[in-house]
């Protein structure tokens, strides 16, 4: 198994660990809403410096 590989696969487990955390403290509206302003942030800024 490659690096990348084994990195992706740790941040997909995070991800999945994360949701599962905010289901159990019944915040899953906030960490939906924090996830898609970071994805927008993420486009801007990829725009931005493109």
């Amino acid at each position: 198994m490659s690096i990348n590989k084994t990195r992706s696969f740790l941040y997909t487990l995070a991800k999945i660990l994360g949701d599962v955390n905010a289901v159990k403290k019944g915040k899953v509206g906030k960490r939906i809403m924090r996830r898609t302003a970071g994805r927008a942030t993420g486009k801007a800024l990829r725009k931005l410096f493109k």
